[in-house]
């Protein structure tokens, strides 16, 4: 467990499953609490600040998707897993699409969702303590958790900035997949799905939105490279 007092935030209108993770989060040694619709989580996100949240896709009033890109759009960057019964890729694209950092279909064991939050702390926790990182016109400060490119700031979500860190951090060399999946999300992931590559391209997209130079190359059927200059 990353840290004991790490308060989680689960917004899920199903009772029953909202008992079972109250149990199983608590009993990991989170501080756990609850909404039940999303205009709820909307509004406890802002009054008490989790470390984390818990989101169904699938709620009334204001669903998981709408409850995400609310909270982006005001540029709230708290950590967003993301949960829904639906399992085709374009429902996935979408919900990260929308914010979320992390997704789980349900059904889902206890012990991977509890993995997953401590993943997403775990990225929330780290600070590099050796100050701004430059590469090329790219400069990227972690304890900021700023960046900007020709000095010109870029709004990353958190997904995009740990992986922009770490493609800062490894200028130069190519990064698989694997390798990419494992150092950001923290555990062994699916690594023939698309999420990956639905983050590379916003995260792309907003290093060229100045009208820079690509960059971040595409290594065809390995990973990832940035380009030292």
């Amino acid at each position: 467990m990353i840290d004991d007092q790490a308060h989680v935030l689960v917004a899920e209108d199903d009772r029953a499953l909202r008992e079972s993770l109250e149990a199983a989060i608590g009993l990991d040694g989170y501080r756990v609490s609850f909404a039940s619709d999303g205009a709820q989580a909307i509004a406890a996100v802002v009054e008490t600040e989790p470390d984390v949240l818990v989101l169904d896709v699938s709620m009334p009033y204001v669903d998981g998707l709408s409850v995400a890109r609310t909270l982006r759009a005001r540029g709230n960057r708290t950590p967003i897993l993301m949960l829904t019964a639906r399992d085709t890729v374009a429902d996935r694209v979408a919900g990260l699409d929308a914010g979320a950092d992390d997704y789980l279909v349900k059904p889902f064991a206890l012990d991977e969702l509890l993995a997953r939050l401590r993943a997403l702390l775990r990225r929330t926790s780290v600070v590099d303590a050796e100050g701004p990182v430059t590469v090329g016109d790219l400069v990227l400060d972690a304890q900021s958790r700023s960046a900007s490119r020709n000095r010109r700031g870029l709004a990353l979500t958190k997904t995009e900035f740990d992986l922009l860190e770490l493609f800062m951090h490894n200028a130069g060399i190519v990064l698989t997949r694997e390798v990419i999946y494992e150092r950001i999300w923290g555990y062994d992931f699916e690594t023939s799905s698309k999420s990956l590559d639905v983050h590379v391209s916003y995260l792309r997209r907003k290093l060229e939105d100045g009208g820079e130079p690509r960059v971040l190359r595409t290594v065809r059927g390995v990973g990832y490279l940035l380009e030292k200059s």
